[in-house]
């Protein structure tokens, strides 16, 4: 561990290096390249430094120690570095695991209302202003994308993009069947009904790291329909997407136009195309994707939200909180952080 550190070490100090140079100032593409790269390296090179002063800082103590006078603060100190470079080597293995290449950026969400009728979708309503709320107090910015209201309220489907530092790295975790169990509001009875929503989590693939071939799709331009407003309906801007080799399709109408929807609806289309090749690929892996933490997999059930006892519980990880109240309120910081851990965890162990 300790000659990879310092490896990255060698490599850090050679890229602050590069930036001081005029002739690397002045090529912008790479500056940009060569900041985000030292900007990957400072958390882990921060963490390493800590740890060398850490391991100093117990080399001194401990000659400290052999004047009878400063044995006492010395061994407190000794104790007190041993303790600080002990939790140091934890995180610095934890920072040296293999890092999603996803990790860092935006996110579409698509959610469904599956099971349950009307009460699914007002459950897919609830789970998406579940997300903007979070959304909203990471700072992140949130963008919607398309949208289905059922009648009765919420969504039968909606889509939409959280940009932000980071996004997918905290909320990949979502996507799975979320099962709620409650007493809907047309219940007569009072009878707790359980119901389920579906959450597909997708990087945002830009135009640069994706291998669409533009051959490959069919573009059609329609007049949008539904809700819009008059000056919408009236000009057509709706653009459908359909990749032939997989049958995907993507529909956008929600700008006037043409060439905004054409830019949302490519958005789409290259992050459902990442997804589905994924699964293409985690289905010959088998057992070691059902390993994972957040599989994409719609069909999985991965967290219940159970209203009567105000209760939260992800099944993957056996984590149960009774703050459903502050969760559906978008505070998933407690949730978030507890799969995370428990993937790290995973890994560490070789899971």
């Amino acid at each position: 561990m300790f000659e990879r550190l310092e490896n990255i070490k060698k490599r850090y100090d050679v890229i602050t290096d590069e930036l001081s140079k005029p002739e690397v100032m002045s090529d912008i593409a790479k500056t940009t390249k060569l900041s985000k790269e030292q900007s990957d390296l400072s958390t882990i090179i921060d963490c390493y430094n800590a740890y060398l002063k850490a391991q100093s800082d117990l080399n001194d103590a401990k000659e400290l120690a052999k004047d009878p006078e400063m044995a006492e603060f010395a061994n407190e100190e000794i104790e007190k570095q041993t303790n600080l470079q002990s939790k140091l080597e934890k995180e610095l293995e934890i920072l040296l695991l293999p890092k999603d290449p996803n990790d860092g950026k935006n996110i579409i969400v698509e959610i469904r209302g599956a099971a349950g009728g009307d009460e699914a979708n007002i459950f897919a309503g609830d789970l998406y202003n579940m997300y903007v709320r979070y959304a909203e107090s990471e700072g992140f910015k949130v963008e919607d994308l398309e949208s289905t209201p059922s009648a009765a309220g919420g969504y039968s489907e909606i889509s939409f993009m959280v940009k932000g530092d980071s996004v997918y790295s905290k909320l990949k975790y979502e996507s799975g069947a979320h099962r709620v169990q409650r007493v809907p509001a047309t219940e007569s009875q009072g009878r707790v009904h359980t119901s389920t929503a579906t959450v597909l989590v997708m990087p945002e693939i830009d135009e640069v790291d994706s291998d669409l071939d533009m051959n490959d799709v069919r573009i059609d331009i329609t007049r949008a329909s539904g809700n819009g407003g008059q000056g919408v309906n009236t000009t057509d801007s709706a653009v459908r997407l359909t990749h032939i080799p997989t049958g995907i399709i993507v529909y956008s109408q929600t700008e006037r136009s043409q060439i905004k929807n054409k830019e949302k609806a490519f958005k789409i289309l290259r992050s459902r195309l990442f997804d589905y090749r994924q699964r293409e690929q985690d289905k010959e892996v088998g057992a070691e994707r059902r390993n994972k933490i957040g599989t994409g997999d719609r069909s999985e059930k991965i967290r219940t939200y159970n209203y009567p006892q105000n209760r939260v519980t992800d099944h993957r990880i056996g984590f149960t909180t009774n703050n459903l109240d502050r969760i559906m309120n978008g505070k998933l910081g407690e949730l978030i952080d507890a799969l995370i851990t428990e993937d790290q965890r995973r890994k560490l162990a070789g899971e």
